[in-house]
């Protein structure tokens, strides 16, 4: 069973900046897909970002030019750089992973505020 860890939530004014991690319990090069979903009070989780083992990226409209994914192989960890926060960017993120059996991972989540 693989662990997902989260960290790097908080407060943070408009305009500014946070880096989520997500630390797995095992090595992630057996999940060829990771990404970030978020869900803020009232709405659906969406997904953020998502990361192939390939190195492809995607982002939902609304954080592209101003979020990046990246994972580090040998760290067994997957991150979230998240730049121009605002307000509508306030959520619980969490982390996700995708095994090649297809088997799904989610970790507890991290709250993320923007607010002056």
């Amino acid at each position: 069973q693989v662990q997902l860890v989260e960290s790097g939530g908080g407060l943070v004014q408009p305009g500014g900046s946070l880096r989520l991690s997500c630390a797995a319990s095992g090595s992630i090069v057996s999940f060829p897909i990771m990404g970030w979903y978020r869900q803020a009070p009232g709405k659906e989780r969406e997904l953020v970002a998502r990361i192939f083992g390939s190195g492809v990226t995607n982002y939902v409209d609304s954080v592209k030019g101003r979020f990046t994914i990246s994972r580090d192989n040998a760290k067994n960890t997957v991150y979230l750089q998240m730049n121009g926060l605002q307000p509508e960017d306030t959520a619980v993120y969490t982390c996700n992973a995708n095994s090649i059996k297809a088997q799904v991972y989610w970790g507890q989540g991290t709250q993320v505020t923007v607010s002056s």
